[in-house]
């Protein structure tokens, strides 16, 4: 599977693409979603991030990611645009309890799903993947790699997790675009499979 690379057939590709997906990316309140998205995003990605204020204490829970000043109150939104006229759609879900009223419309019609995860408080990815299981949703879990956190295997997260042999788990660095664009393949193969499989 192909990035598409020079500005002209990215124009081309953009202005037509044959095949459109709708992936979601969810998780825990400060797991790396707007980053994720950000990162991959060919087109400047739209973000409604707000600061954190006094408001939301008691409110939100953010043991572990005390440092973190924003948060996200709607969506992140993102497009990739992939050689051979794939065009998929990133949309980041809100992470705080408060706002997970609105999974169940941005789940509309997706293809698929990401959910990330932070192992050092992966209790964090329980609510998104109960949500996507109980949507059939297919989903991958990938596990953001955080400096200084302890290393895990994708075989410890997936028991960790207690999810299916069958659901991919892979490492990344949400910060990188070439770790991420892993994680979109693997999702995009593993829904290919399952449907295939259909």
């Amino acid at each position: 599977m192909n990035f598409a690379t020079s500005d002209a057939s990215h124009r081309e590709v953009a202005e037509a693409p044959t095949v459109a997906l709708k992936l979601l990316v969810a998780g825990g309140f400060g797991v790396g979603k707007t980053t994720l998205v950000g990162a991959i995003s060919e087109i400047r990605p739209l973000r409604t991030e707000e600061d954190l204020t006094d408001a939301s204490v008691g409110v939100d829970d953010t043991t572990g990611v005390e440092r973190k000043s924003t948060t996200t109150v709607a969506m992140d939104f993102g497009r990739l645009t992939f050689s051979g006229g794939l065009r998929i759609y990133l949309f980041g879900t809100p992470g705080q309890e408060r706002f997970w009223f609105m999974w169940d419309e941005m789940a509309y019609g997706a293809t698929g799903a990401i959910v990330l995860a932070d192992t050092r408080r992966l209790e964090s990815s329980f609510a998104s993947i109960d949500f996507f299981e109980q949507r059939s949703i297919p989903f991958v879990v990938a596990a953001n790699c955080f400096e200084g956190a302890q290393r895990y295997s994708p075989e410890e997260i997936q028991d960790a997790l207690d999810i299916g042999p069958g659901v991919p788990v892979v490492l990344c660095d949400v910060r990188q675009r070439e770790s991420v664009k892993t994680v979109l393949v693997t999702l995009i193969e593993y829904v290919l499979r399952l449907t295939t499989a259909a």
